[in-house]
């Protein structure tokens, strides 16, 4: 891996795609929507979330070790794997430790370039009621 702090890097995308790549491993959660664009995320940002279908570990690195890629939405950019901005959501209001403030902007992002509308936002069962609760801070995010 090249470098575990994003302060090395123009921007975060350029950071997370320098240190994962390969078919082995899924950005996930917030660092999937730093690299989509739908999150500025954190200077000195120094972890990388991934899904891997090997255990990974190593500082900086935040592993979820799945059995395979399958059910897992996700789209190739270049040699990295990314979750989809869906997937990335449904990831972090699934997530007991999740990133409100990636949650938000990523939300108000999605909400404000889809005209001022959740629709066609695909959230699962289980993540519906955690949605509703931060769907209102999400609207609001840039008013703060």
């Amino acid at each position: 891996m090249a470098s575990m702090n994003s302060d090395d890097y123009i921007t975060n995308a350029s950071w997370l795609s320098a240190n994962v790549c390969g078919d082995d491993k899924i950005l996930y959660g917030a660092s999937a929507l730093e690299f989509l664009g739908m999150f500025t995320g954190y200077l000195k940002e120094k972890t990388i979330e991934i899904y891997s279908t090997k255990p990974i570990v190593q500082e900086g690195i935040i592993c979820r070790q799945v059995d395979s890629f399958e059910g897992i939405d996700y789209e190739r950019h270049g040699n990295l794997l990314c979750s989809t901005f869906e997937q990335a959501v449904n990831d972090l209001l699934d997530d007991e430790n999740l990133d409100e403030l990636a949650l938000c902007e990523g939300l108000s992002d999605y909400y404000f370039s889809h005209g001022e509308s959740f629709e066609g936002l695909n959230i699962k069962a289980q993540n519906r009621e955690k949605f509703d609760f931060y769907k209102d801070g999400a609207i609001a995010y840039y008013d703060s």
